[in-house]
């Protein structure tokens, strides 16, 4: 083999060509290899998120924000690069932002910007890059690395993995990562789809069903959904296949199959209290479920909830029909129909079957287990000079620019180590 390379960066996302711009910058000869195509540029999965937009980092920067087997591993890397970090770095290349909801702070230029910000930093800093020439595996040699390729092994003193996940299979994700750390004896954590909507059957049977909600798709709200000892507030959308929406894209990096979601319909209210006070008030008790439930949720959400929550109502007098839920006034409703209505708008527990899997999977969670790595560098602690980089970790962000930010913070921290 030629005479090594100091750095050889596997990936060129986000995490390889930030880290590789700023190590380059220390005066080490620095080559990235990557899979793309040449003609589709690099950093290909920046230039698709946040709709094109690029949502880079979150102002509310925190390491709980973050889903990690030991809760403190993102603190140092975090503390060492902000949200303004970031944000100074896109000034450094002429680009602004923009703040679209509160903390999330979005390229004013568009994603496109950002990726070609990041080649531009590399060719300013004499980072080799070679796209459609995909890595094959690395291996120890000495003090060093081999690292195979189609074109050949070649050595190095070093190696940063940064090929991220297996999400977005569209933009060419692939498991090398894992593949590599396994091969050397690291730890991985079994990779799977997060942030990623849901698919739900039947409710009340392990194996689902079809969803008898798929008429609501498009409905949305906002709603409080908690599972696994997390929650979060944001809003939801029904789907012909189950539940999607930012709130549901939250928790599904929490979700397990078998377990259910608790969905509050009625975020910040107490449902019962709501319907006690709506049957007290004078006149409004005479209201009709169907209208109550109208003035606090989506209409088609409305009708179907009040046709499903519960058995009909008495008949109002000997020989007249039942009348269902839905044209009941709250006055008249039994207790234990308020106690399920209630239980439907403040506690609906919905039993999701799968996730949508990869191809709408917005990261990877799961992958190279943090008990093996450096908080400090993203070195592997008995492999000197092997580094892992962003979502190849087992790090997942919340939605919202927290796993991009994750890739500046964590290549940053590397490429201050790397030597």
């Amino acid at each position: 083999m030629k005479q090594p390379w100091d750095v050889i960066v596997a990936g060129a996302g986000a995490a390889g060509l930030f880290f590789a711009a700023r190590a380059a910058r220390r005066g080490l000869a620095v080559l990235v290899l990557d899979p793309g195509a040449p003609m589709g540029g690099a950093a290909r999965k920046v230039r698709v998120s946040g709709g094109g937009r690029c949502n880079f980092t979150n102002l509310d920067m925190d390491p709980g924000r973050y889903l990690c087997a030991n809760p403190h591993f993102t603190r140092s890397a975090l503390a060492r690069f902000t949200p303004w970090d970031a944000v100074a770095w896109l000034g450094e290349h002429g680009l602004g932002y923009e703040e679209k909801a509160p903390g999330q702070l979005f390229c004013a230029q568009g994603a496109a910007a950002v990726a070609t910000a990041l080649e531009a930093d590399c060719a300013g800093a004499g980072v080799r890059l070679e796209l459609g020439r995909p890595v094959r595996g690395v291996e120890r040699a000495g003090d060093g690395f081999s690292v195979a390729t189609e074109g050949g092994a070649l050595a190095a003193r070093a190696v940063a993995v940064a090929t991220g996940g297996l999400s977005w299979p569209a933009v060419g994700a692939s498991g090398l990562g894992f593949e590599v750390a396994a091969a050397l004896g690291l730890r991985v954590e079994p990779p799977r789809p997060a942030l990623v909507p849901l698919v739900c059957g039947s409710q009340g049977g392990s194996k689902g069903g079809s969803w008898p909600y798929a008429d609501l798709a498009g409905v949305a709200l906002p709603a409080r959904v908690a599972c696994a000892g997390a929650a979060f507030t944001d809003d939801l959308l029904f789907t012909h296949k189950g539940l999607s929406g930012p709130v549901i894209l939250q928790i599904s990096t929490y979700w397990r199959r078998g377990a259910a979601l608790s969905i509050d319909l009625l975020p910040g209210q107490d449902a019962a209290a709501l319907l006690a006070a709506a049957r007290s008030a004078k006149g409004r008790g005479r209201a009709l479920v169907r209208n109550f439930l109208a003035a606090h949720l989506p209409a088609r959400l409305a009708a179907r909830l009040a046709a499903q929550v519960a058995a009909p109502a008495p008949a109002p007098r000997p020989g007249a029909a039942p009348l269902a839920l839905a044209d009941t006034p709250l006055a008249d409703l039994t207790a234990p129909q308020l106690h399920a209505l209630a239980q439907a708008l403040g506690a609906w527990t919905v039993l999701p079957t799968r996730s949508e899997g990869w191809a709408k999977a917005e990261v990877t969670a799961g992958g190279v287990d943090t008990a093996v790595l450096s908080s400090q560098t993203m070195a592997a602690r008995h492999i000197p000079g092997l580094y892992f980089l962003g979502e190849v970790q087992d790090v997942t962000g919340h939605l919202g620019g927290y796993n991009l930010h994750w890739a500046w913070a964590s290549a940053h921290a590397a490429a201050l180590a790397v030597g």
